[in-house]
């Protein structure tokens, strides 16, 4: 069977709201705070090895660390559009056009600017970054800031959605046994009726007078023999009614054309995924994700499919999916960390830790950062 190209998956920025501005401003302190206290540490460990003579040292190596830790933090929005903090509540920076990274020189500046804002200014330069992204026309929420690399905040957190189960037809059943023991139809015959008709008894016929031969004497008088008068004869009895024949039970024969057709075995289902990576097969039997997927012991395992995740969103044995013995694929969270969610007409739902899921045809699963899509062959 030629396989059909499916279209590629649409990117985060495509398909997911703005981020709200209570999350954004979530996320910009864990990162503060995040690089604040690495800087701390430093500074202590600076000072405790040069003791209270080193003053300028130390506040020279708390602010040589806190730019450190915002260049990396530069380059993680350039490359995947995260830091810990928008990773920790579920926000993504990409790019408003194409959805992918913004790039590495467009994350340094949009940090540059962000730090000039964050100067001791009673804060005014922080507020008006936040004003102008809520007074954003376009309403996707865009700060002067996000307008360096075309760049807009995304909220990346499936959404929850109540799955309706599809209600199955059932299937008209031809009972072929009851066909076969249903009698032939036989031509029906008039039942004799039990009153015997009357017959009329036919009368004898009256015997001829015989006429007298003439003779040359003289005719010698001749006594006429009366004739015999009517003799009654009896009536012959009624025939007795002939028995019906009895009805015989035959097997119906169809007429051509008509015959019922034979249940035919249906055709086994086949299943086919392929991840976001480009890796696809047919599944023949329990395979495992994650980035390095270990069967438990004694455990069948078919697949091993290890794959690779930019953030860590990917438990090492994330899930597992097998066809079920009545052909249906279904698939099951192993309990990751971060959960796995299907995701069926544009709307997703989150898998509960050892509970199987049914899957359909067309429909997505999301394994952290990464995308599996089924397909059905006959």
């Amino acid at each position: 069977m030629t396989h059909v190209p499916q279209p590629p998956s649409p990117d985060p920025g495509a398909v997911s709201p703005p981020a709200e501005m209570e999350r954004r401003f979530t996320a910009a302190v864990v990162d503060r705070a995040l690089t604040w206290a690495v800087g701390v540490a430093a500074a202590f460990a600076v000072w405790r090895l040069l003791e209270p003579d080193g003053a300028g040292i130390v506040v020279l190596t708390f602010v040589a660390v806190v730019v450190l830790v915002g260049l990396v933090l530069a380059v993680l929005v350039g490359t995947v559009g995260l830091t810990p903090g928008k990773a920790a509540t579920g926000l993504r920076v990409v790019r408003r056009t194409t959805g992918g990274p913004i790039g590495i020189g467009a994350a340094l500046l949009r940090t540059v600017v962000l730090g000039i804002a964050g100067l001791p200014t009673a804060g005014l330069g922080l507020a008006t970054l936040a004003w102008t992204a809520a007074m954003d026309p376009s309403g996707q929420r865009r700060g002067l800031h996000d307008r360096i690399g075309d760049a807009v905040v995304v909220d990346v957190r499936p959404r929850e959605v109540e799955m309706v189960a599809e209600v199955e037809r059932p299937q008209q059943i031809v009972n072929l046994t009851a066909m076969r023991l249903l009698p032939s139809p036989v031509e029906e015959h008039p039942a004799p009726d039990p009153t015997p008709t009357p017959t009329s008894t036919p009368l004898p016929t009256p015997a001829p007078v015989p006429t007298p031969a003439p003779a040359p004497t003289p005719a010698p008088v001749v006594t006429p023999t009366p004739a015999a008068g009517p003799v009654a004869s009896p009536a012959p009895a009624a025939p007795a009614p002939a028995p019906r024949p009895p009805l015989e039970q035959t097997r119906v024969r169809p007429a051509p054309g008509s015959e019922p057709a034979a249940a035919s075995t249906p055709e086994p289902v086949r299943w086919r995924v392929e991840f976001d990576t480009g890796e696809r097969f047919v599944v023949e039997g329990l395979a495992l994700v994650g980035r390095r997927p270990e069967p438990r012991p004694g455990e069948p395992v078919r697949h091993v499919v290890p794959l690779r995740s930019s953030d860590m969103s990917l438990s090492k044995t994330h899930a597992q999916f097998q066809v079920a013995a009545d052909g249906a694929l279904v698939v099951m969270d192993r309990g990751s960390t971060n959960g796995s969610y299907v995701i069926r007409k544009g709307m997703s739902r989150s898998l509960s830790p050892g509970r199987p899921s049914t899957l359909l045809a067309g429909d997505e699963v999301r394994f952290g950062d990464r995308t599996m899509r089924v397909e059905r062959e006959s």
